[in-house]
């Protein structure tokens, strides 16, 4: 059974879906996967000013006529989300931990692709993959998803982004999107990831929290690493721990951009004190206008 206060966060996450839907679901989410959802429908001979691309050299060779693959749109996207539950998440320096708010905008996407009819699936992550929902539709299998992101709690605490984006890939048999939600807090995953975003319309979210990067620097901490297990008192003043701070935090968004833009992914970061629903509009109409 749910608990109270999940019962809430899943009736907020609806109410702002129904905003994301009003606002989005007019065309900008679909749209900005346009070329993602087509399939082979039939031959036609070869006209001036085709693309030379779409010419099936052994149909033509056996009609003796230059043949072109006509394809056309699906009426249905695949959409598969791949959640960070690593313990990096539990942390939030307001009203709302890192976890939260992925599970809003994940929650809003599930809602968003059942609405307009899509299949929507779901791998929950920490070290290992915890969850795999297979690709389905429905309300009630939508539910089931935003049951899991609240009651699931993971295993393991550590982050394998790259056994989650290789399941992605064994999950997805054709062709369709993929949106990752996490904080990305991980190495040598960039690999795994140009090999699914060759295939598949890749998405990062990233969620983070801006205490992570600028702590006040008054008072003594004692800081826990929340996958490592390990604590520390520290200064957060001190000239030391700014520098190692900026540091990280430089090296960490260095390192994320360079594996997105290796695997031509295209990201939206989101923090905890955002709107994560504005944010989503604004992201997926840009999307859709760069690609008309």
């Amino acid at each position: 059974m749910l608990a109270s206060d999940q019962i809430r966060k899943i009736r907020a996450i609806e109410f702002s879906t129904r905003r994301l839907l009003d606002d989005l679901m007019s065309g900008g989410f679909r749209s900005s996967f346009k070329g993602q959802g087509v399939q082979f429908s039939e031959h036609r001979v070869y006209v001036p000013g085709d693309d030379i691309r779409h010419i099936d050299w052994k149909v033509s060779a056996r009609t003796r006529e230059p043949l072109v693959k006509k394809f056309e749109e699906e009426r249905e996207l695949s959409v598969l989300l791949v959640v960070d539950a690593s313990a990096s998440l539990a942390f939030g320096s307001r009203e709302k931990l890192k976890s939260e708010a992925a599970a809003e905008v994940a929650g809003m996407l599930a809602y968003a692709a059942a609405m307009s009819g899509d299949k929507t699936g779901m791998i929950l992550f920490s070290e290992q993959v915890e969850k795999v929902l297979p690709l389905k539709k429905g309300k009630n299998h939508v539910s089931r998803i935003l049951r899991e992101l609240f009651e699931h709690r993971p295993r393991g605490r550590k982050t394998c982004l790259a056994d989650a984006l290789e399941m992605a890939g064994r999950v997805m048999k054709h062709k369709g999107i993929v949106i990752v939600v996490s904080d990305f807090i991980d190495e040598e995953y960039d690999i795994s990831l140009r090999r699914l975003a060759r295939r598949h319309d890749v998405v990062a979210i990233h969620v983070s929290d801006r205490l992570e990067s600028g702590m006040p620097k008054s008072g003594f901490l004692k800081v826990v690493d929340p996958e490592g297990g390990g604590t520390q008192v520290v200064d957060p003043g001190s000239y030391i721990f700014q520098r190692w701070l900026k540091d990280f935090h430089e090296s960490h968004r260095t390192d994320t951009e360079s594996a997105w833009k290796a695997g031509k992914v295209e990201s939206v970061r989101i923090d905890t004190l955002q709107d994560p629903a504005d944010l989503l509009v604004k992201f997926f109409n840009a999307r859709a206008r760069r690609r008309r």
